[in-house]
């Protein structure tokens, strides 16, 4: 696996269990805890959102799914 990719998938875990950790949040709390830029933040969530990992009860709110999700390191 590339180093880019690898790095992209650790990012988009720990927003995953930011937002798991942290029940709803807003996309500036995501931005503002990972210092990343808000597009780069919306690609990461679209990939947790088409996964089922992650839905937005309101505009520019995420929050988990109940989806059994299997972490490795």
């Amino acid at each position: 696996m590339k180093p880019s990719t690898n790095r992209m998938l650790t990012r988009i875990k720990s927003v995953y269990l930011f937002i798991k950790e942290n029940g709803t949040v807003s996309t500036q709390e995501i931005v503002d805890e990972f210092g990343i830029t808000p597009r780069t933040i919306q690609r990461d969530l679209n990939v947790l959102a088409y996964n089922d990992l992650v839905v937005s009860p309101s505009r520019g709110k995420w929050t988990t799914t109940e989806k059994r999700v299997k972490m490795t390191s």
